[in-house]
Parts: structure tokens; sequence; C-alpha cells
């Protein structure tokens, strides 16, 4: 097996899978990532060519260790790393527990920060290198009910924009890619939620959501993995936070 190796976190479905997809045809050795090592076997079969599943759970820290070792040891350093594994929650302000704050920020700011942290020494030593990560819209405005959601977001592409302008003269790039709302598992959870609170259908909760973006739908996972390949390929682009959500958010 040859070819550069990219690291996909929350591979096992939605946009984790698309883009270990797009990857993999584009001829990467793709490592894929997550915490359902059924869901892990089932996308590397989808996927073909050459994959590897790692079972971990990234918000432990000698998991991440445990990750890129097992990636080294395998395969040798990874060259690319698209951080997309990450959680979501909905709750008025007011009702949001210190333990759901800090679950949004272990998953979707400190797992990111560690895994970057790690990955990035042999990107700089190879002077290449390219850092990806699954940020939203609401890395880029404020909004109702994801408070703690939004600051993890606000936070993880802040922390982009520093790595980027860190490490951008040793030939390494690091993006964010901020969707809208995606048709993906963790959409559906948030329709049902949307469901409940409203005692509406789950048909009416999707249509609300696809309402909130101009092109009245929900974006497709391999719409935003267009995107991450394209952060991947192009070594002009970096530093920037991405929109893909049918022009909701014009920046």
């Amino acid at each position: 097996m040859s070819g550069p190796v990219a690291v996909v976190t929350g591979a096992g479905q939605g946009i984790g899978l698309a883009t270990a997809r797009r990857l993999s045809g584009a001829g990467y050795r793709t490592v894929l990532v997550g915490r359902d090592r059924a869901k892990l076997d089932e996308a590397a079969a989808e996927i073909g060519g050459a994959t590897l599943c790692v079972e971990a759970d990234l918000t432990v820290p000698a998991q991440v260790e445990g990750l890129f070792d097992t990636v080294e040891a395998t395969w040798g350093w990874a060259e690319v790393l698209v951080a997309n594994a990450g959680t979501s929650l909905a709750a008025p302000i007011t009702q949001t527990t210190d333990a759901q704050w800090q679950q949004m920020i272990d998953s979707n700011l400190t797992a990111p920060f560690r895994c970057i942290r790690r990955a990035l020494p042999p990107m700089l030593e190879a002077r290449r290198g390219r850092i990806v990560v699954i940020a939203s819209v609401v890395a880029k405005r404020g909004e109702r009910l994801v408070s703690a959601y939004t600051a993890s977001k606000h936070g993880v592409l802040g922390l982009v924009r520093a790595v980027a302008d860190e490490v951008a003269r040793h030939g390494v790039t690091a993006n964010a890619v901020c969707p809208g709302y995606v048709d993906t598992p963790m959409t559906d959870a948030t329709v049902a939620a949307i469901a409940d609170r409203m005692g509406t259908s789950t048909d009416e909760a999707r249509a609300v959501l696809e309402r909130r973006q101009p092109i009245h739908r929900l974006v497709r996972p391999d719409e935003v993995a267009a995107a991450v390949l394209s952060c991947v390929q192009n070594g002009a682009i970096n530093g920037q936070g991405i929109n893909v959500d049918g022009g909701a958010v014009q920046s």
C-alpha cells in the first residue's frame, strides 16, 4: 500500500464517512476513527481501498496518543488530519448544566486541540500537512438554544485561525469547514428534539431546519466533504472558515 495518510475522526457516519470516501478516492490511505467499531468496519467495507479502523474516545487524552501511535506504527505519519468528531446539545442557557457545558467543550474544542497538537510535529518536520476541522456556521454567529455548542464552535474556529498563522511558513495549512444543517444522524437527533419541544411531527420539525437555509433543504454530507477536499488539495487556502450552508451566513 502506498499514498499519503489521512486521519478522519468521527468517520463512521455522516460528514466523516463522506470525507473519508472522498479522501480515499483521491488516493489517500484513510484512517477511520470513532467510538463505534461496528460502524467503522461498515464504513471501511463501503469505502474499500486502504483503510485502517481505530476505535477511540478522543475526549480521553491517552486515547488520542494511542490513535496516532497506532497510525504511525502501521502506516507512518499522517499528512492530513480531518477533525470531524463532535457532538451537539440544545437547551436554553438557563437550563444548561455545568456537565453539559463541559461536554461541549471537551468534545468540540479540547479533543480537536489534542489531535492537532499530536498530529503537527511530523507535519512540521516534513514541511507539509493539512489540518481541517469541521466547525459550524454557529462558529460565526450566535443562535438561540445552543449556547454551549455555539461557544465550543467559536472556540475551535479561533484555534484553527491561530494554528494557521503559526504553521503556514512550515508548509502546513489549517482550515475550518462550517456547515449549516446537514442531513446526518446528528441532525436527526436535533429534529427529534425540536419535534418534542414544539409538539409537532419530525417531518414538520425537519422542515423548520430546511427553511432556515436559503436553499430550503439540508446540506448533503458529500457537499461538506467536497469543501474539505478543496482545503486538502489547495495549499493557498489557510486560516479560513469556509461556509457550506446554502447562503445562511454570508461571509
